[in-house]
């Protein structure tokens, strides 16, 4: 009865895990495994398992639209549900990369939209749409749309939106937040409200595009699932009627108060019962009571857009005990601070914009410090996101979020030079705390000022980062040495952005070397040469590199404002591809390639 297995049956058994089990089953147990990372190692077991993970993979994330050929995804994944695409470098937010820089969605709605028969959900970021590749995607997909994302991209018009109104029938979600849209008239919106009856959530915040209330109004009695509008100004008293109608409402950012001191003339205003997720636009302290009768409902809270006070904040946030979502600027101030921490005790993510920066403008001149932080650690110990614009910061708060944030996963810090004098520079043992004791960190981003961090402290965040995949490093270290000792510990990492650092060229090729996860890294402001000949030391097979030297030339680039788009820095950009060299990039960018 006992003893040891056979030999032979040992090796049968072998055999038969995979030969044994029926496609069947196999396409099941892949159906509930949803991580792309564990996906990748189940189809490297043998072919059946690839061709399993191809057949069944319902969804797909391009982190960089250059990392891949679309004839080839579509090849592999025949099937596919859902695709997300990342186009320009997250520096194009803040005006670094020219709108003309590349990142097109034209190649991959011509690949994909018509031989992908089961796709039903587009997420864009940061790519140039124009109204015929909406076209093409909608004359090929319409009937089937669901989810149609196009975030922070530029290039199209309400044409195009209006077309998707009138052929998606379909559609649940239509997001178009901090899109650069071509008003060419709201019929878009008269059009979905008619037409995508089934629609759940409808987000064109932070755009120029223009409605009429009545059309909102019929949105509301037509799409009766409808729980989240996030929408561009419009006077919050003419939506009476729509809040009126819309009776499954949970989240509303946007509106506007256009006669700020005139409560008498919003009184009327009153939110579905349902809600709980809010971001007003324009309000004023005479505003504040609207959202008084509620606030212990709400679980989300955005005040970036808002004119209130220190004082506001804090009379606010202590009537919102149930908050998860907390969004600010830094007016909100070291004591508005300390009320989240002693209110908000089931706090999940908390962000900290940078506000105006004339001192006068705001009520505390110091912003946010070291005080407000700590105290948000103590008081918050659920917290998985912080973002924060701070004034001062000490190592001793850094090591407090460490002690108390034991869930955070992300983690960004900006050091604002609006002080002459910070309290406590480098922040080197701060950072080691938090980064030894927050072991669930994936994301880390750390933007100083000179000084701010020294050798040993980058050399801490290689050590202590193992688990991080994203990381944004910016006035950091102090010479080539400390970028090697810190890339040598990043083994996880697979995402770099590094700005305003000492570091020279080959620094950062051998850094780049010493990481082997590492698929994209963009580096702007460092030690460069007119050439770039020295990032060829970084060259290995599918890796592209980029080099962007400073020129005359790039104080011609503009933004879609029409913004100039200026950058005095020469930037590199290099990144694992399948795809090849691209052919789309434009004069001012310099491809390298070993000889």
């Amino acid at each position: 009865m006992g003893g040891d297995v056979p030999e032979a049956r040992r090796l049968n058994r072998a055999v038969g895990f995979d030969g044994g089990i029926p496609d069947e089953a196999l396409h099941l147990v892949m159906g509930y495994v949803d991580d792309p990372r564990d996906r990748e190692a189940a189809s490297r077991v043998c072919r059946r398992w690839l061709r399993v993970d191809a057949l069944t993979r319902k969804h797909v994330t391009v982190a960089f639209c250059y990392a891949a050929d679309p004839a080839r995804l579509r090849d592999r994944f025949p099937r596919l549900e859902s695709l997300a695409l990342k186009g320009k470098p997250r520096a194009a937010m803040y005006g670094l990369i020219p709108d003309d820089w590349g990142a097109y969605a034209a190649p991959w709605f011509a690949e994909l939209a018509a031989p992908l028969e089961c796709l039903k959900a587009l997420h864009l970021r940061r790519i140039t749409v124009t109204d015929a590749d909406i076209t093409v995607l909608v004359r090929a997909r319409g009937h089937m749309l669901q989810e149609l994302k196009l975030d922070k991209c530029i290039g199209f018009s309400t044409d195009a939106l209006r077309l998707v109104a009138r052929s998606c029938r379909s559609l649940r979600t239509l997001f178009l937040e901090e899109c650069s849209v071509t008003d060419k008239g709201g019929e878009w919106l008269h059009e979905l409200a008619v037409n995508c009856s089934v629609l759940v959530a409808l987000n064109f915040y932070m755009t120029e595009l223009k409605v009429a209330p009545a059309d909102l109004e019929l949105l509301a009695e037509n799409c009766k699932s409808l729980i989240s509008l996030k929408m561009s100004e419009c006077d919050l008293s003419d939506l009476i009627s729509f809040f009126q109608t819309a009776n499954a409402l949970q989240d509303f950012a946007g509106g506007a108060f256009y006669e700020v001191g005139e409560l008498s003339k919003y009184e009327k205003v009153k939110f579905p019962p349902t809600l709980c997720l809010l971001g007003l636009t324009y309000m004023g302290t005479d505003e504040m009571p609207i959202i008084f009768p509620f606030s212990t409902k709400l679980k989300k809270l955005d005040l970036q857009y808002t004119f209130l006070t220190t004082e506001d904040h804090c009379q606010i946030i202590a009537k919102c005990p149930n908050l998860l979502v907390l969004e600010v600027r830094n007016v909100i101030g070291d004591r508005g601070l300390e009320v989240v921490g002693d209110t908000c005790k089931k706090l999940r993510r908390l962000r900290i914009e940078r506000g105006d920066d004339d001192p006068g403008l705001q009520e505390e001149k110091g912003g946010v410090s070291q005080l407000g932080l700590t105290a948000v650690a103590v008081g918050c110990r659920e917290l998985e996101y912080i973002a924060a614009y701070v004034s001062d910061i000490t190592n001793g708060a850094l090591e407090s979020i460490g002690t108390f944030c034991k869930n955070l996963y992300d983690f960004r810090l900006v050091l604002l030079d609006r002080e002459k004098q910070v309290t406590d520079l480098p922040l080197d043992n701060g950072v080691r705390a938090l980064l030894r004791n927050c072991t669930k960190l994936r994301r880390f981003a750390l933007y100083l000022r000179p000084g701010g961090l020294s050798d040993a402290g980058l050399s801490y965040i290689g050590q202590y980062s193992g688990n991080i995949q994203y990381m944004l490093l910016g006035n950091v270290g102090e010479s080539d040495h400390g970028l090697i000792r810190f890339a040598v510990g990043c083994t996880n990492l697979r995402k770099l952005e590094l700005r305003s650092c000492c570091f020279s060229e080959r620094a950062l090729s051998l850094a780049v070397l010493q990481m082997p996860s590492l698929r994209y890294i963009w580096v702007q402001g460092y030690r460069a040469s007119q050439t770039g000949r020295d990032l060829l030391l970084m060259a290995r097979p599918l890796w592209n590199i980029e080099f962007t030297p400073p020129s005359p030339e790039s104080f011609s680039h503009v933004t879609e404002d029409g913004e100039p788009c200026v950058d005095s820095h020469a930037q590199v950009l290099a990144y694992y591809s399948l795809a090849g060299r691209r052919s789309d990039c434009p004069r001012w960018v310099i491809p390298l390639h070993p000889a």
